[in-house]
């Protein structure tokens, strides 16, 4: 099954990662890979994401899990499960004082191995957001 992951070490706080992460609105600032973005990053809302690599196909997601400064997952895909895409967002502080970002997103459902064969290959994708957040994040501080 498909399944794709990026992550990057951050030179700031948990906190202050956080702020930058649940900013959607500006999300298009600092990640190539995002060309719109609608709704509000919180507990509970849809939000809506166009990527880059499908400009014009409009991803609706829901934020199921929201645990500030270390833990976000969205969850979207067509109804009664026969395809759902979910995306985590971790942080986790390390000893050396930097936090490490990551983010995966995997697909599960009946329909999965049949879609998946025409999702495109995001993992450019996924290091620019990670790299794109490192940037936006240090260079705030």
């Amino acid at each position: 099954m498909k399944a794709f992951h990026a992550s990057s070490v951050i030179a700031a706080t948990p906190e202050q990662v956080w702020a930058v992460l649940v900013d959607g609105r500006h999300w298009t600032d600092w990640d190539s890979a995002v060309v719109r973005f609608d709704g509000t990053i919180a507990a509970g809302q849809k939000v809506t994401v166009r990527p880059e690599v499908n400009p014009g196909r409009a991803f609706p997601v829901t934020v199921v899990e929201f645990d500030p400064g270390k833990r976000m997952v969205w969850r979207g895909g067509m109804p009664l499960g026969l395809f759902t895409g979910t995306r985590t967002y971790t942080l986790a502080g390390q000893p050396d004082g930097m936090v490490r970002f990551d983010m995966e997103e995997h697909y599960s459902g009946p329909l999965a191995t049949l879609i998946t064969k025409s999702i495109p290959d995001l993992t450019d994708s996924f290091t620019r957001f990670a790299n794109g957040l490192k940037q936006r994040v240090e260079s705030t501080r």
